[in-house]
């Protein structure tokens, strides 16, 4: 008995040819086709810190250790690796360019104009008022809050200058430097030291070793309470744009003579150097005959025209004086004259005419009161830095 073979395919009816099954469209199972391997991470960071030349040192050692791990690993992106690496190695070339060359000062002073917004310290300007977040004076800062000069503040800046290039000269340099230009500016800012409160001395900022090495030379100086905690509530600017001609006339002439006081010789004692002292009252006795030249020649108000001509004639009387102590041979005979020249100069003398002209009447007091006579007299003491 034979077994038939299988029946074959059915064939449809009718007239029609055999078809093929239609395929089935649809992603192929897992696995049908390889993964390809992921990109390495840091290869695009390396990318990314060579693009934008942003620490290209730290973008040139990511690159090299992305093409590490992707030979390791089987990682996609040398390319990436490697651009990142050449970008960040021509970054780092002409950051050392720079810097020898000085265009890192460049730098800077862009970074400092876009700097210079509301909050910053390099924001500030002649005239401004701010606060500080710790409320001192002292130490480093870079955020500080300006506020009007009417309300309460730490400090009010007067005068701003730039050090000269080169190497940093270190923080005492500085100091120095700072110290003696911004004791020298005040003047230019509040020309009436009797107007000072005695509690406001003369503070600074400073460029810091950091931003030496940008290219910041600038120094800020400002008025500032020396007392602890202390504050200060109204501006001290006391210059052309606040006073009159007429107390400009006369702070101007007092400015006179009070420079030539300030350059007494340092010696404690006028036997210590005579030819030195006799030098120094011939500068006075030549700034007295400016003085009241200047006050003999511009027209006073009614009011101020009596007490102006009589402190003109304590000028002339001292002027004489002095001139006789420079001319003086002995230390007995200068000390002489140098005693009544003195007299005619005290301060004490200039009140009236002071109070005609709507100025100051209160002498200031100083800790170390160095032969200061006429209306003014020298500052004591020293500033305070703070670094920015």
């Amino acid at each position: 008995m034979s077994i038939p073979p299988p029946p074959g395919p059915q064939q449809p009816p009718g007239p029609y040819a055999p078809q093929q099954p239609h395929p089935a469209w649809g992603p192929p199972p897992y696995g049908a086709y390889p993964r390809q391997p992921a990109v390495n991470g840091v290869a695009i960071a390396a990318l990314v810190l060579g693009i934008l030349c942003f620490l290209p040192a730290v973008g040139l050692v990511l690159g090299l250790i992305a093409l590490g791990q992707i030979k390791r690993k089987g990682e996609r992106g040398k390319g990436l690796a490697v651009a990142g690496s050449i970008l960040s190695s021509v970054g780092l070339a002409l950051w050392v360019v720079s810097l020898a060359t000085g265009a890192a000062a460049d730098f800077w002073q862009g970074f400092r104009d876009a700097a210079r917004g509301e909050g910053t310290a390099f924001a500030l300007a002649e005239g401004q008022c701010f606060n500080t977040p710790s409320g001192s004076l002292e130490g480093v800062t870079y955020d500080v809050d300006e506020v009007p000069c009417a309300q309460e503040h730490d400090g009010e800046v007067f005068a701003a200058f730039d050090l000269p290039g080169g190497r940093y000269p270190g923080d005492d340099e500085i100091t120095r430097v700072a110290d003696d230009k911004c004791y020298a500016l005040q003047d230019d800012y509040a020309m009436d030291g009797w107007a000072l409160p005695a509690d406001v001395d003369v503070y600074y900022l400073t460029p810091t070793p950091q931003s030496w090495r940008l290219g910041d030379r600038e120094v800020t100086c400002l008025f500032g309470s020396t007392a602890e905690a202390g504050t200060l509530t109204g501006s001290l600017r006391n210059d052309e744009t606040t006073l009159d001609a007429h107390q400009l006339t006369y702070l101007k002439a007092a400015r006179v003579l009070n420079t030539a006081m300030e350059s007494e010789p340092d010696t404690e004692y006028v036997e210590d150097d005579l030819p030195g002292h006799q030098e120094w009252a011939g500068r006075v006795a030549d700034a007295l005959t400016e003085q009241a030249g200047m006050l003999r020649e511009h027209t006073w108000p009614a009011d101020a025209e009596r007490p102006v001509a009589d402190l003109v004639e304590d000028l002339d009387a001292a002027q004489k004086e002095w001139a006789l102590a420079a001319e003086s041979t002995d230390i007995d005979t200068f000390y002489e004259h140098y005693d009544k020249g003195y007299e005619l100069i005290d301060p004490d003398k200039t009140v009236t005419a002071r109070e005609a002209l709507g100025l100051a009447t209160t002498p200031p007091v100083y800790e170390e009161d160095a032969g200061a006579g006429g209306d003014g007299g020298e500052s004591g003491g020293e500033g305070s830095g703070m670094q920015v």
